[in-house]
């Protein structure tokens, strides 16, 4: 083995060696821990792509964008779909990967086998949009679903085509329309049980997710 091998390989398990004890301590957030991890492995796999510590470095760069924060931005948004909602159903929540989440029930989201928003939704998007565009950090994913009834090759593209709605939706407020995935699941990930009505009413629902990524300066 080379000096500069050796050199390299010891700095990789140095750095991986202090993220992960740094993620151990008392007194970082879960938000500090993660970057704190993801720097470390960030740092292996550069400094294994590029051979040296120069690489090491940019890897650890990589690392520390690789997940969300739970910015003061995002409880403000939190506090605000939560006084938007209230009383309507949707669910409101912080994801254990700090996204906050919408839930929002068919009741009053689409028609049954319809793809046109209701206009009970009409103004949570309203304020879901609001303040995002000057977040450029954020990323938005909405993702469609429908219950067991009907086959796939209708379920599929209806789940697809609510979430699509709900993009086209928030990008004619203002949302840049790059910065929203959609994807539709079908009935293929249901939330309840489809064998009555009431669960099938649970599973045909919308999920909009929204994240900030962290950056390097925090």
């Amino acid at each position: 083995m080379t000096a500069t091998r050796f050199t390299f390989l010891r700095t990789s398990a140095a750095v991986l060696t202090v993220a992960l004890a740094a993620s151990g301590c008392a007194n970082m957030s879960d938000t500090q821990r993660q970057s704190g991890i993801g720097a470390g492995i960030g740092a292996v796999a550069g400094a294994l792509i590029g051979g040296n510590t120069q690489g090491a470095a940019v890897g650890a760069g990589l690392g520390a964008l690789g997940g969300y924060v739970w910015s003061k931005h995002m409880q403000d948004k939190k506090v605000a779909m939560e006084q938007a909602t209230a009383g309507t159903g949707v669910a409101v929540t912080q994801t254990s990967d700090n996204q906050l989440k919408l839930n929002i029930p068919s009741d009053i989201s689409f028609d049954t086998g319809r793809s046109d928003i209701k206009s009970n939704l009409r103004p949570i998007l309203d304020q879901f949009a609001q303040g995002l565009g000057s977040q450029p950090n954020t990323e938005i994913r909405i993702i469609g679903h429908t219950d067991s009834t009907g086959p796939d090759s209708v379920n599929n593209p209806l789940s697809l085509q609510r979430a699509a709605s709900a993009r086209d939706y928030l990008s004619a407020r203002g949302v840049n329309s790059q910065r929203i995935m959609i994807d539709g699941r079908g009935e293929h990930e249901p939330i309840a049980d489809n064998g009555s009505d009431n669960g099938r009413a649970m599973n045909r629902r919308v999920e909009i997710y929204l994240a900030e990524r962290t950056v390097a300066a925090r």
